[in-house]
């Protein structure tokens, strides 16, 4: 039996780009315009991905939660 469930974050655990749009809600288009410099919704404090092999890539699960946890903690200030 797993005890496991989506929302429990090992401390290496590698998200694909399924898992990343299913925890932070965000399609596909979305995440990959965050990390596009070029984009004007680009997001400098988003987490980078990591290339897995030359035709995979993801995201390491502590750096999506801890990014995540940030967006909460700032909900109530303004943004510039």
């Amino acid at each position: 039996m797993n005890a496991l469930n989506s929302q429990t974050f090992q401390i290496n655990q590698i998200l694909n780009i399924k898992q990343l749009v299913e925890i932070t809600g965000l399609s596909r288009a979305t995440i990959y315009s965050l990390l596009d410099p070029k984009s004007k919704y680009y997001d400098a404090s988003f987490p980078q991905q990591i290339h897995l092999t030359s035709h995979r890539v993801g995201w390491v699960a502590h750096e999506v939660n801890t990014w995540i946890a940030q967006k909460i903690s700032n909900r109530g200030i303004a943004a510039n």
